[in-house]
C-alpha cells in the first residue's frame, strides 16, 4: 500500500527521546506477539496488541494521529509487562518504544482532574520510604477496623479505583516498618563475594522480612553484604508510569550512592527495581556526565538468584556450589514469573535452579506462565477492571497447579496473587488457599536454610 503521509507534515511527538524510527520499522506485523499480549487475549482488540500500538506510534510519528483520545487510551490500557519482547522473532524492542512514549503522554496530554489527582497521590506516597512508614501506622489500625462487619461495609462501597487500592493493602506491620537492616554482615565462613542491596520502598517498610530473608540467604552463602542507610527510591515506578524526570532524577541518585562502593554486585529482590537499574545505562545514555556512569552501573547490577545460581554453578575446585546445609521443605512450589523478572530481564532459570536445591521440593508450573497477573506496578490500582480479569485468570492458574507453597519474586505479585487467591473455590481437597503460603523464592530457602517453618502468607 502507497503512504499517503505528507513528509513535511510535523511528527506528533515532541522532541524528547520520541520514539526512534528503526525501532518502529522492526515490527513486521506478524502476530507472534497476540497470544502473549495480556489485554490482546482479554479483549481481542487489534489497537490493545503490541503490533496495534506500534502501529498507532507509527501514525503518531509521521503526525498523521494526534496523541490524545484513543492512542493514550490503547497506550494506557498496555500492563508493560514485556511478554511481546520475548515472544518476537525480530526482536522488537517494544519495550524501548513503550519506555520513550508513555513521557511523551505525561508531558503532552493533559489528563482529566480525577485521573491526575489520583495518579499524584501515589508518586506522592510510594517513592518515599519516611512517607510509607507514616502511612503504616493508620494502616495497621485500619486492618485492625476492617474486620468490624461496618467498616467491611463501608470498604465495599468503595468506587472502583479507591476498592481497589484498599483491597491491596499489604499486611501491616508497625515494627517490621520501621526496622532496619545491619549496614554490613559478613560473609559465613570464607567470602566468595561482596554485594550491595537495594532494599526497595514499599519492598523495605511492609515486606521487610524478604530483606532480612535475603540478607541471610547471601550471607550464610558466602556474601558480605552492604545495605546503605542513606539509599533511595529507584525510579522504577516512574519509569513504568513515563515519569521520567523525576525517575532520572532518582536514577542519578542512585547510580552516586553506590557506585563509590567497593562491591562485586549491586543486588536486587524486586522484579521491577531490578529492570529499571539494568536499564540506566539506556536511559541516560545521551547526558554526557551520567552515560558512563549508568552503563558502569547497571552492569553490576543482579538479581539476588542470578549471584546465587552463579555461586551454585562454579567448580567446587573453586568453592561453588550451594554452602548451606538445607533441610527438606516437603510439597508442591508453584513458581510464578515475575513478568519484569522473566521479561525484561531474562531471569527464569535462576529462580528454579535456586528452589532445586532445597531438598524434597517438588518444583511445579504454573499454566500460561508467561501472561501477566495484572499487578504490573500500579497497573491494578489505575486499571482495576482489566486488572482483575487477569488476577482471577492467574488465580484459577495457580489453583489447577494444586500447590502447597507460591513463591514469586515480585511484591506487586504476592499482593495481586493473594487478593485473587483467597481460598479454594473448585472443589480441591484439604485446606484452603487461604492456607497457602505466598512467598518469596529467597523466604523458602531462608527456611530451608535455618530449619524454620515457613512463614505465614
Amino acid at each position: 500500500m502507497t503512504s499517503t503521509h505528507d513528509p513535511a507534515q510535523p511528527s506528533a511527538f515532541d522532541g524528547v527521546h520520541p520514539p526512534e524510527r528503526e525501532l518502529l520499522d522492526d515490527c513486521v506485523h506478524c502476530g507472534f506477539c497476540l497470544p502473549t499480549c495480556p489485554t490482546y487475549v482479554l479483549w481481542g482488540e487489534e489497537m490493545d496488541s503490541p503490533r496495534g500500538r506500534i502501529l498507532l506510534m507509527d501514525l503518531a510519528e509521521k503526525g498523521d494521529i494526534g496523541l490524545d483520545g484513543p492512542f493514550t487510551e490503547h497506550i494506557d490500557n498496555c500492563l508493560g509487562c514485556m511478554a511481546c519482547v520475548t515472544a518476537c522473532p525480530s526482536g522488537v524492542q517494544y519495550d524501548k518504544l513503550l519506555e520513550s512514549v508513555r513521557p511523551q503522554i505525561e508531558r503532552n496530554v493533559p489528563r482529566n482532574r480525577a485521573d491526575k489527582l489520583f495518579r499524584d497521590a501515589i508518586f506522592a506516597l510510594f517513592p518515599y520510604r519516611r512517607r510509607l512508614r507514616a502511612a503504616a501506622l493508620p494502616g495497621a489500625l485500619y486492618q485492625k477496623l476492617r474486620t468490624v462487619p461496618a467498616i467491611r461495609k463501608l470498604a465495599e462501597k468503595l468506587p472502583g479505583r479507591l476498592a481497589a487500592m484498599e483491597s491491596l493493602l499489604p499486611p501491616v506491620s508497625v515494627r517490621e516498618a520501621f526496622a532496619t537492616l545491619p549496614v554490613h554482615t559478613p560473609a559465613v565462613g570464607r567470602r566468595r563475594a561482596r554485594v550491595a542491596l537495594l532494599t526497595g520502598c514499599v519492598q523495605d517498610v511492609f515486606f521487610h522480612r524478604v530483606n532480612e530473608a535475603t540478607l541471610r540467604v547471601l550471607a550464610a552463602e558466602g556474601c558480605d553484604v552492604l545495605v546503605p542507610r542513606d539509599q533511595q527510591c529507584c525510579g522504577a515506578l516512574e519509569v513504568h508510569a513515563g515519569r521520567e524526570e523525576s525517575a532520572l532524577a532518582r536514577a542519578r541518585r542512585t547510580i552516586a550512592r553506590f557506585e563509590t562502593l567497593d562491591v562485586d554486585a549491586v543486588v536486587t529482590n524486586v522484579a521491577g527495581c531490578g529492570s529499571s537499574m539494568k536499564d540506566y545505562g539506556h536511559l541516560l545514555a545521551d547526558d554526557p556526565e551520567w552515560a558512563d556512569r549508568a552503563a558502569a552501573f547497571s552492569a553490576r547490577c543482579r538479581d539476588v538468584h542470578e549471584v546465587l545460581a552463579e555461586l551454585y554453578s562454579r567448580p567446587e575446585s573453586e568453592d561453588g556450589g550451594p554452602r548451606a546445609p538445607r533441610t527438606p521443605v516437603r510439597g508442591r512450589v508453584a513458581y510464578h514469573d515475575a513478568c519484569h523478572l522473566g521479561h525484561a530481564q531474562g531471569v527464569r532459570s535462576q529462580p528454579r535452579e535456586v528452589l532445586r536445591t532445597v531438598p524434597e521440593v517438588e518444583l511445579v508450573d504454573i499454566a500460561e506462565a508467561s501472561l501477566c497477573c495484572g499487578s504490573a506496578g500500579i497497573y491494578n490500582m489505575i486499571m482495576p477492571d482489566a486488572a482483575a480479569e487477569l488476577g482471577q485468570r492467574k488465580a484459577g492458574k495457580i489453583r489447577d497447579a494444586r500447590p502447597d507453597v507460591v513463591v514469586t519474586a515480585n511484591p506487586g505479585c504476592l499482593l495481586q496473587i493473594a487478593k485473587y487467591l483467597p481460598g479454594s473455590t473448585d472443589g480441591i481437597g484439604g485446606p484452603g488457599f487461604a492456607d497457602v503460603p505466598l512467598l518469596h523464592p529467597v523466604q523458602l530457602l531462608d527456611a530451608s536454610i535455618r530449619g524454620a517453618a515457613l512463614p505465614h502468607r
